[in-house]
């Protein structure tokens, strides 16, 4: 067979179509079945030429197929298809994957329905192009709040708000809609990380300027969350998602440009953990109350405890409330662990009355989200006659916040429990920037002076002069007024000089378990020398008493 024929053969064997080794299996068998025939017509015996034809296709055949159920097999995988079938999976999978393919293009042409805005998948490409940036989220906070009244104008001011963003980017910057009302800002790696916080800062500012929806004005409230993304750390994905996260569990607070980096993130991290724990911490038997002893000076006693939630985990040891009391309230589960508080405080308060143990009462705080409870007073008057308790030696106390947060809401509910017969304490009295008028408002029965005022008193002209004033306003009103958190001998000594005589903290006693508290109240002895005060002090003491 001559050279031409031979190239001619090989050329049309690799021409385009089909893998490098496809072509050249192709390539292989053409050539062999020209020289069989070359030979087979030079020998003359046609019968070996069509033999070595058909070895030859057979060979190629059955290699053909091997190859083709290999791929068969990696494509049926990547699919999911479930088939032993090789040409079926092959069917299938190309099907699935070519649905995925267009589904995929229609996804990254997408666009947000109420701002037309591109959606997320456009942004994470740009993200991966980029290989670096920061990623910024800007919430519309007050988004849901108009959804609850007016979707409509929900709807308009979210289309304004988008459209007041584009127009301060320009075209170069990519803006997406990820979110309800969330919108994602592209800062790629021209722009250094603290150059973009402060853009960011200025883009809030100027995002929360007026918004008009016919004759309304409307200003909104703002936030910007941001992170640094590199590709050689996490997926895009999981940093977009890692934003929306914090934008959700930062809802509430001053409005401000926040950075998400690995240190909140281990913060939030922390956080969920710890709300899992607690909400197994009630079933398990875990929380448990303590008693801290409350002091009537005057006439040298106890008059009582407040009851101390504590929370005793087998893993992670005993936790502060200043911890854990605020993820219950944000988890939801307040209300829960708070009947529970209240029905073991009134139980062990039980106790007390039939151990002889004088008229003890026990107070219980309330939570703002207790508060939202329209049977609050009823769930209160069946605990007490569940535990057989006089009404008297239940004392509720609640935050000066959570008690101006809703005047009229307040005031109905300390009018139900007057009506029972409880008295009422207002805790952390003076850190809530106290209204007179509430305090006019609501009748309460005492007034407790937060520790902060309290801490070296007898040295802070500021903190007397807080002390002093809220003294001589509970004397006027009439109601007692209890000194928490007192931890020195002079501390006492001093508010005790200027007219406090409950009091209450670790100079007495810290929070104790049932049994201690009882033992507590029986040392007469220990609690008369915590009580003792100097000549003067006594003589000024004895004469509170007498003019009583």
């Amino acid at each position: 067979m001559s050279r031409g024929v031979t190239n001619r053969l090989m050329r049309r064997a690799y021409l385009p179509g089909g893998s490098d080794p496809t072509r050249l299996l192709r390539g292989g068998g053409l050539l062999l079945a020209a020289v069989t025939v070359g030979a087979g017509v030079w020998l003359g015996r046609p019968w070996l030429a069509l033999a070595a034809l058909a070895v030859a296709w057979l060979v190629s055949h059955l290699v053909l197929r091997r190859r083709l159920s290999g791929v068969a097999a990696r494509l049926g995988t990547l699919a999911r298809v479930e088939t032993t079938d090789a040409w079926q999976a092959l069917a299938q999978a190309t099907d699935l994957l070519e649905d995925r393919l267009r589904a995929g293009e229609d996804r990254l042409e997408q666009r947000h329905a109420l701002t037309g805005l591109p959606t997320r998948e456009p942004l994470l490409a740009r993200m991966e192009g980029d290989r670096a940036g920061t990623l910024a989220l800007i919430a519309l906070a007050d988004f849901d709040r108009l959804c609850a009244f007016d979707p409509a104008l929900a709807d308009r001011t979210l289309r304004q708000f988008a459209a007041r963003i584009t127009r301060m980017l320009g075209a170069e910057r990519l803006v997406a809609h990820v979110d309800r009302s969330h919108f994602a800002l592209w800062l790629g790696p021209e722009v250094p990380a603290e150059q973009a916080e402060q853009q960011l800062a200025a883009m809030r500012y100027a995002l929360g300027d007026a918004m008009q929806d016919g004759d309304r004005e409307l200003l909104p409230e703002v936030r910007v969350h941001h992170a640094f993304w590199s590709a050689g750390e996490e997926a895009p994905q999981a940093t977009l998602a890692r934003v929306l996260a914090a934008c959700a569990t930062t809802a509430e607070g001053p409005a401000q440009v926040q950075r998400v980096d690995e240190v909140s993130a281990g913060v939030e991290r922390e956080r969920y953990a710890l709300e899992q724990d607690l909400r197994g911490a009630l079933h398990n038997d875990e929380f448990e109350l303590r008693y801290q002893p409350q002091i009537d000076a005057a006439s040298g006693r106890v008059s009582g405890a407040e009851a101390l939630l504590r929370w005793n985990n087998p893993a992670r040891g005993m936790i502060s409330p200043a911890l854990f009391v605020p993820v219950l309230e944000s988890a939801g589960m307040i209300e829960e662990v708070g009947l529970w508080a209240l029905n073991a405080a009134c139980r062990e308060a039980g106790k007390w009355h039939r151990l002889g143990k004088g008229p003890l009462s026990v107070a219980v705080n309330v939570s703002a989200h207790q508060l939202d409870r329209a049977d609050l007073q009823t769930l209160i008057k069946r605990t007490l006659e569940r535990h057989a308790l006089r009404p008297g030696m239940l004392e509720i106390e609640l935050t000066e916040s959570a008690a101006a947060a809703d005047i009229g809401r307040a005031e109905r509910l300390f009018e139900a429990l007057h009506g029972l017969g409880i008295p009422i304490a207002i805790d952390d009295f003076g850190t809530g920037f106290s209204s007179l008028s509430a305090l006019r408002a609501l009748a309460f029965d005492k007034i407790k002076i937060d520790r902060q005022f309290v801490t070296e008193v007898e040295t802070r002209r500021d903190s007397q002069a807080i002390c002093q004033s809220i003294i001589a306003l509970a004397r006027g009103l009439g109601i007692r007024v209890l000194a928490e958190g007192v931890e020195r001998q002079e501390e006492y000594w001093w508010l005790r000089r200027h007219g406090c005589s409950d009091f209450q903290g670790y100079y007495f006693s810290p929070p104790l378990r049932g049994a201690a508290f009882q033992t507590f109240v029986r040392n007469h002895a220990a609690l008369r020398e915590r009580l003792a005060l100097d000549a003067r002090q006594i003589q000024t003491n004895l004469s509170e008493r007498l003019a009583r």
